[in-house]
């Protein structure tokens, strides 16, 4: 195993500011990188160990907080400002700065996002398609606008603000994604992709995963037995191994 450094890194675009992690190997010089997109009100700590696994195995990993995407966050923005839209917009940039980064070999660069992470970056990757070598999802809530439409059969049905799980969303979280059909606007990415899916999973169901890999010309998917939406520790260390080995193959 190699050692490690760990640095905060700010992605500023204007007066955002998007708080973040780089893992690396302690020795100076470039390497393959892969940037990680939590779900729903979670924050850049909720892949560490992955962030620190990849580093060990010679990437450069960074693990970021979406602007207004979590009560934890540190990076600016309110939650009720933030939209599944201004997520893409803060992936988006955070490529472009991690992509120019000293220690990072731009044309080795992967994309991995986990539940509404995962959805952020299978979007992000339909307008990168040159810029990455490929994609890992982690259970990716491809159901997000389906689920919310169902729910809000109206316009006029959707409160001002709600609190949901914990969070405080604005209407507009749930407008900006009214119109917008996921398995419309996915499958162009040309590159190849890893979705691991537990087959336990109550929130997103495997089927939507499923039916994404038939959409993509380069798709493969995994599924955990017995591992729900967020894995255990022995899914988890499976699943860290099964985008290793997915990284290491597309080097």
């Amino acid at each position: 195993m190699r050692d490690i450094k760990v640095t905060e890194h700010i992605v500023k675009v204007g007066d955002k500011e998007i708080y973040g992690k780089i893992y690396r190997p302690a020795e100076d010089g470039r390497y393959p990188a892969i940037i990680l997109s939590h779900g729903y009100n979670g924050c850049n700590d909720d892949f560490e160990r992955e962030c620190r696994y990849y580093a060990e195995h010679g990437y450069l990993a960074y693990a970021y907080d979406f602007c207004g995407g979590s009560t934890r966050s540190k990076s600016s923005g309110m939650s009720t400002d933030m939209t599944i839209f201004t997520e893409k917009q803060d992936l988006l940039d955070v490529i472009e700065s991690i992509a120019s980064h000293d220690s990072v070999d731009r044309d080795r660069v992967f994309l991995m996002g986990g539940s509404q992470g995962g959805l952020v970056t299978s979007l992000v990757a339909e307008e990168v398609d040159s810029l990455v070598k490929g994609m890992i999802l982690y259970y990716p809530a491809f159901n997000i606008p389906d689920d919310w439409r169902r729910n809000y059969k109206t316009v006029d049905d959707i409160p001002q603000e709600q609190n949901f799980w914990g969070l405080t969303l604005s209407k507009n979280f749930f407008v900006a994604m009214r119109d917008y059909y996921t398995f419309d606007n996915i499958g162009k990415f040309s590159k190849d992709v890893l979705i691991i899916h537990g087959d336990k999973d109550e929130i997103v169901i495997l089927e939507n995963s499923k039916r994404a890999i038939e959409l993509y010309d380069n798709a493969k998917l995994v599924v955990l037995k017995g591992e729900g939406h967020g894995y255990t520790e022995e899914g988890g260390a499976k699943a860290m191994s099964l985008v290793l080995d997915f990284m290491n193959t597309h080097l």
